[in-house]
């Protein structure tokens, strides 16, 4: 059974507080956890939801029917660089997908990650944000569904940094900068984006690391999460990242383009540390 422990740090606390409103922990997931009885003391007791406990009370929070539909895969090659009860950090190597089209599928990130989990006794993991299939870097993954749900709001409100490397062809004019140019489907090309007034907003920030003969090393922030975010803005500025020839780069890069998911920064829902993750 998937499961996490907590202990309470400050007196008076109870687990309907806990999860109801400091965790929003989302109502079907919470209201399932209340009918099995699966909050417990260390010693396997339920607790009462409404009981204040005493600050120091170690607590087990289990999710009976928390189960990930992805197929578990081998996972010699996962490269995890950052883990704890609640969530996982891997590196995406550049040209595996995140996640197979229609679950449970073959073949993927999340397949190599599910075999990771399941061979330590889990049963969940699911990807907080994506990746493009070429681009590598930090993965962000929740390993029960109250740290989803509060990953996935946290996403959602931008407290969640996310920094990009990329290379640009050309010289880019400015040292630092905003981007905010809305971002639609291209109605010429299925899986393409493009600049649009009609479509959504989207808000990138950069600052400029290295200018080289050819190119420019940036450093990309993103505000908002649109697909091809990065490429598209840069592309549009006709600066599009070496190698992304769907964008335009007349540059052909050894390899995959060059784009890379390098830092992600953000302070941890449930142990409420301060976490920076670096791609190594």
């Amino acid at each position: 059974m998937t499961s996490f422990h907590y202990t309470t740090n400050k007196p008076g606390e109870t687990v309907e507080q806990l999860l109801r409103e400091q965790w929003q922990g989302g109502k079907k997931t919470v209201h399932q956890m209340r009918m099995d009885k699966s909050v417990t003391y260390a010693d396997g007791q339920p607790v009462e939801w409404k009981e204040p406990l005493p600050e120091g009370t170690r607590l087990i929070f289990g999710f009976s029917d928390a189960h990930s539909s992805y197929k578990p895969e081998p996972f010699d090659s996962l490269n995890v660089i950052w883990e704890d009860e609640h969530l996982l950090a891997v590196h995406k190597p550049a040209g595996v997908a995140v996640h197979p089209e229609h679950a449970p599928g073959t073949g993927t990130l999340i397949n190599e990650v599910m075999g990771y989990i399941d061979a330590k006794g889990g049963s969940y993991a699911e990807h907080i944000h994506r990746l493009d299939q070429h681009t590598a870097g930090l993965l962000l993954i929740a390993k029960h569904p109250i740290a989803k749900t509060m990953l996935d709001r946290m996403l959602e409100q931008n407290r969640i940094d996310r920094f990009y490397t990329a290379e640009l062809e050309g010289q880019l004019r400015k040292p630092r900068g905003t981007i905010n140019m809305p971002i639609g489907k291209d109605r010429y090309h299925a899986t393409r984006r493009r600049v649009s007034p009609s479509g959504q907003s989207a808000v990138t920030h950069f600052k400029v690391l290295e200018r080289r003969p050819d190119s420019t090393l940036v450093e990309a922030q993103l505000e908002t999460g649109r697909t091809h975010q990065i490429r598209v803005h840069f592309a549009h500025l006709g600066h599009p990242v070496i190698g992304d020839q769907l964008y335009g780069s007349e540059t052909i890069a050894r390899g995959p383009y060059k784009l890379t998911a390098s830092k992600i920064a953000f302070e941890h829902p449930i142990t409420m540390e301060s976490i920076v993750l670096e791609t190594e």
